[in-house]
C-alpha cells in the first residue's frame, strides 16, 4: 500500500509514520509536511534512510504539489493541521487556512486522481464538552461522546476541524468518495511539542520552573498513548467501513491537575511548582469518548495502561534533556 501521509513530521504523524514502516513490509510512504513550529525532521532520523520512505516539503494548500503527490498513492492520511487551542483564540486565520482550505486541496485532489481512501483524522474536540464528573468516581452510565453525538465546537480550532469533517463527508455524499474519519481524545508519548499540556509540565518541572494550570484545574479529559491511537488509524484506514466515523479514546479520564500531580510524582519534586493560571477563553469543561464502535468493528482497543504509558513519557524526556537534545 502505497500512502501520502500529510503533516507527518509533527507528534503523531511521525509516530504513525515510524508505525507503519516498523509493522508493513509492503508499505510505501510520502511524507507531506511545511515544517511549520510543530514540525521537526528530526522526529524521523531514525527512518530517513529508509527506501519506503520519501520527505517532501511542502503545503497541502498548495494545488500543483498535492496534485501531483497524489498520482499514484493508494490512501490520502490527514493529519496536517493547526491544532493548539490557544494559538487559535489569538489568530484564527492560519487555522481555517490549513484545516479547512488544505483539507479542501486534499480532497480535490484525491477526487480527481481515483484515490482509494481519504482518511480525515480530526479529534474529539469537534462534539463540544460534556458536564463535568469526578473521574475518582467511576461512573460506567456518565455521558460520553459516540460517532452520532452533534458537532458542537467551542473553540477556532475546533471549528476548523468541524469544517473540515463536513466537507470530508460531503465528498462521500455527493461524489461517492470512499473517505474514514477518526476522532480521538488527548494524545501523549514521545516527540510531542512542548506546548503541550504533558511535555510542557514534564520540561518545566525538569528545569524547576512554574508549572501553569489553567483555572482550578479540574478540566477533564481522556488520555490515550499515541501508539494506541496510531494503531487505531492503521485499523481504520484498512478496515473502516467508507463513510464512516470512528472514536479512538484511552479509557483514562484525568483532571489536569491529577495529570501535574502524577507527572511531579514521577520527577520526584514537589507541588509548590504549580502555578494556577488565569483560565482559558471557553475552556471545555469535561472530554470523554466512547470507543466501542471501534472495537466492534475494527477489533481495536488500547493497550496501553496510563500510569505505564505516563512513566515511560517522563523517562523520555528527561532522557532527552538530560542529553542536550530538544525535548
Amino acid at each position: 500500500m502505497k500512502l501520502l501521509i500529510t503533516g507527518g513530521a509533527g507528534f503523531i504523524g511521525s509516530n504513525l509514520v515510524r508505525y507503519l514502516l516498523r509493522t508493513h513490509e509492503n508499505v510505501e510512504i510520502i511524507n507531506l509536511d511545511l515544517l511549520t513550529y510543530a514540525g521537526n525532521l528530526e522526529n524521523l532520523a531514525d527512518v530517513e534512510r529508509d527506501t519506503r520512505y520519501r520527505f517532501v516539503h511542502g503545503d497541502i494548500c498548495d494545488v500543483d504539489v498535492v496534485a501531483e503527490l497524489v498520482t499514484d498513492v493508494d490512501a490520502v492520511v490527514n493529519l496536517a493541521a493547526e491544532s493548539h487551542v490557544d494559538r487559535s483564540i489569538v489568530s484564527d486565520a492560519p487555522f481555517v487556512r490549513t484545516n479547512v482550505t488544505g483539507t479542501y486541496v486534499l480532497l480535490s485532489a484525491a477526487l480527481e486522481a481515483g484515490v482509494g481512501r481519504f482518511l480525515q483524522v480530526s479529534t474529539d474536540e469537534v462534539y463540544g464538552e460534556l458536564p463535568w464528573r469526578d473521574p475518582a468516581e467511576p461512573d460506567p452510565d456518565a455521558p460520553r461522546f459516540t460517532e452520532e453525538t452533534p458537532l458542537a465546537p467551542r473553540s477556532p480550532y475546533s471549528a476548523t476541524k468541524a469544517a473540515a469533517d463536513l466537507l470530508v463527508m460531503s465528498y462521500h455524499t455527493t461524489h461517492g468518495m470512499d473517505v474514514v474519519i477518526t476522532r480521538c481524545s488527548n494524545n501523549y508519548g514521545p516527540y510531542q511539542h512542548p506546548e503541550k499540556l504533558i511535555p510542557l509540565m514534564i520540561t518545566n518541572a525538569i528545569d524547576d520552573k512554574p508549572l501553569p494550570v489553567y483555572g482550578d484545574g479540574l478540566n477533564v479529559r481522556d488520555w490515550i498513548q499515541v501508539e494506541d491511537h496510531c494503531r487505531g488509524l492503521d485499523a481504520a484506514l484498512r478496515r473502516g467501513r467508507a463513510g464512516e466515523v470512528y472514536n479512538f479514546g484511552g479509557d483514562a479520564e484525568r483532571t489536569n491537575l491529577q495529570v501535574v500531580r502524577a507527572l511531579l510524582a514521577a520527577l520526584d519534586e514537589g507541588e509548590d511548582l504549580i502555578s494556577f493560571v488565569e483560565d482559558r477563553a471557553g475552556h471545555d469543561r469535561r472530554y470523554a469518548i466512547d470507543s466501542s464502535k471501534a472495537r466492534r468493528e475494527l477489533g481495536w482497543a488500547p493497550t496501553i495502561d496510563f500510569e505505564e504509558g505516563l512513566a515511560e513519557t517522563v523517562a523520555w524526556y528527561r532522557d532527552r534533556v538530560e542529553n542536550g537534545e530538544s525535548p
